[in-house]
């Protein structure tokens, strides 16, 4: 059976794609729709109350199956094949009209948006790490440099500006993914969270991984099954070096170096390093279980 977190299904209405794979009573072509808010939720069910199960990011693609008349739609993230429900606000049409493909990414862990070129003006919004952004002009105002952001909505005279050093081009990647994920430190555990405000264990790898050119799944499961290489524990614990990917039951983390451990998680309710010993030694004590897998990713491209 497909895994209906990665294949919009349901009883009554299913992906065109997957017909003659599911049952359904009708099988429609999506709408091609991007993200238009800095950080759209991806809930398991039409409503505000509902658990958050991911997020999105500005300038993200979303396949959107259906649009219902209580403000929100069924939609699956292009990015990641995620599958869930998400407010109609936060999608915008695909092609804006100075163009849909972002031609940047905020490469800080989050910056704000000005309504002109100009720090002292007053921040109307905040973007996330992963922000996907259409520049237009750029702009010097007393020696720092602004760029014009064109796929944010508003009033037809309202503006939005972003720091030219926060952003680099879409066609440049992170040299090290674990450079991005301790950028992060200090951001606070937000179950669901893939942004800079807020974060879960899986979306701290996937976001950085991101950042470098890595393509990994979701969740913490699906990331256990799939990134890189898994590494033979039938020995013990082996020799660990920085960027590996160590997993316990729905959790899982990033060695900065051989022996200390970065992840988002309950305990500190934040992105934090420690010794990876003491985080075992804790996790097992919390009947959580011992260490499921360590997965090794494949090596980077120097800077």
């Amino acid at each position: 059976m497909l895994n209906p977190t990665l294949n919009a299904y349901r009883p009554d209405l299913a992906d065109i794609r997957l017909q003659g794979q599911v049952e359904a009573d009708q099988f429609v072509k999506p709408t091609i729709m991007r993200v238009q808010l800095p950080v759209a939720p991806l809930k398991r069910e039409p409503n505000g109350a509902s658990g958050l199960d991911s997020q999105a990011l500005l300038g993200e693609v979303v396949r959107v199956f259906e649009h219902r008349d209580d403000g929100w739609c069924w939609v699956q993230l292009e990015g990641d094949d995620y599958v869930g429900y998400m407010p109609s606000s936060a999608l915008g049409p695909y092609r804006h009209d100075m163009g849909g493909e972002p031609t940047c990414y905020v490469s800080a862990p989050r910056t704000f948006l000005y309504p002109g070129p100009d720090l002292k003006f007053p921040a109307t919004s905040f973007l996330s790490l992963g922000a996907g952004l259409v520049l237009g002009e750029e702009v010097e105002t007393r020696g720092t440099l602004y760029r014009k952001v064109l796929n944010m909505p508003g009033p037809q005279e309202s503006e939005h500006w972003v720091v030219s050093q926060h952003v680099r081009k879409a066609t440049e990647a992170a040299a090290d993914f674990v450079t991005v994920a301790q950028s992060l430190i200090g951001t606070p555990y937000l179950w669901g969270g893939k942004s800079s405000l807020g974060i879960d264990c899986s979306g701290l790898v996937q976001l950085a991984c991101q950042m470098a050119g890595i393509n990994v799944q979701r969740d913490a499961s699906m990331q256990e099954k799939t990134a890189g290489e898994m590494l033979d524990l039938s020995g013990g614990l082996p020799s660990l070096k920085r960027g590996d990917l160590v997993f316990w039951t729905g959790h899982v983390g990033i060695m900065t170096d051989e022996d200390t451990l970065l992840h988002a998680n309950g305990h500190h309710m934040m992105v934090a390093e420690e010794s990876l010993r003491g985080a075992m030694d804790r996790i097992v004590n919390a009947d959580y279980g011992t260490m499921t897998a360590i997965r090794r990713l494949p090596a980077l491209s120097a800077s």
